[in-house]
């Protein structure tokens, strides 16, 4: 058993996702000796250097920050030994090596936005919205070789409701995922944490969720409207699914289903040019709403027809 106040962490991750998680281990008054997350990055039209989101908030709180480049530097592991940690809270981060991982002596836990072994990998908020699940949910466990495959410490489900987006689980599973680790770091530090290895599953039966590439945002209008539909919330608002119209990308933000059987072929637009725009799919029409056109601004549709005749 460790006392709070003596329990020395190391917080590695980089996007909103986990600034929520380190928060809350500052609330809760754990010693946050060091924070690890990506290098700035050159963005925007100017290029400038942007920090990254548990950077802004790091420095703002006066933590420690580390930003290597590689993990296995020799200068960064040293330094990172050097903090002299009992436990490494990973939150949306990349791939650890061993001599990373099992520096400390309590080990290395990760929070993730499933519950594994379901949705392994990179993005698996989207991919549990483009499969039309109804239960979602985070889990904490410890890290070891195999991405996502560690022992169970502590899970939460959370419902999806049909019309979520996975912007909107994201901001759910981000507050879970935070309340989650407080409950599973307390545990570690009063030694009542209990590891319990992952379900020994046929790997046809686990879903997966692999990194999003640029096609996987493609529109099938062959498909059901149902698959059609949870694509499209489960790319928004990054990185969007999309379609082409009159020869430019078409992205698609916020759109509603309609069955009904198309009175067009799939694919094909249905619009009076001013107040409406469908699309048509296998049984149905996707009805969108938020839209934006190659070159263009995000806009809604009522304002994409006033400039756009279709």
């Amino acid at each position: 058993m460790i006392d709070k106040k003596d329990l020395r962490i190391v917080f590695m991750g980089t996007p909103d996702f986990a600034v929520a998680s380190l928060d809350k281990l500052i609330q809760d008054g754990y010693q946050v000796v060091g924070v690890i997350t990506a290098p700035d990055k050159p963005a925007g039209r100017g290029l400038q250097l942007q920090e990254s989101a548990v950077k802004k908030y790091a420095v703002a709180k006066g933590l420690h920050v580390l930003q290597p480049e590689k993990l296995k530097n020799p200068a960064f592991l040293e330094e990172l030994a050097a903090l002299k940690a009992h436990l490494q809270v990973v939150v949306a981060f990349r791939m650890l090596p061993e001599a990373v991982w099992n520096m400390p002596p309590l080990g290395t836990i990760n929070v993730h936005a499933s519950l594994l072994p379901d949705y392994r990998g990179a993005a698996p908020i989207n991919w549990a919205i483009i499969n039309g699940e109804k239960v979602s949910g985070v889990t904490t466990f410890k890290l070891q070789h195999a991405i996502d495959t560690g022992n169970i410490l502590f899970n939460a489900a959370v419902p999806v409701t049909e019309d979520e987006t996975a912007g909107e689980l994201h901001d759910a599973l981000m507050h879970t995922g935070a309340q989650l680790l407080s409950q599973t770091v307390a545990a570690i530090a009063a030694g009542t944490a209990v590891e319990k290895p992952q379900p020994a599953l046929d790997p046809s039966q686990i879903k997966h969720a692999p990194k999003i590439f640029r096609e996987d945002g493609q529109i099938n209008w062959q498909q059901p409207i149902d698959k059609v539909y949870n694509l499209v919330r489960g790319l928004s608002p990054y990185p969007t699914a999309w379609t082409t119209l009159h020869g430019k990308q078409l992205k698609i933000f916020k759109a509603a289903k309609e069955r009904a059987v198309p009175a067009v072929a799939p694919g094909e637009p249905v619009t009076d040019n001013k107040t409406y725009l469908k699309i048509a799919a296998a049984d149905g029409y996707l009805v969108l709403h938020e839209i934006q056109l190659e070159g263009k601004k995000k806009m809604d549709v009522e304002a994409f027809l006033r400039g756009n005749r279709i």
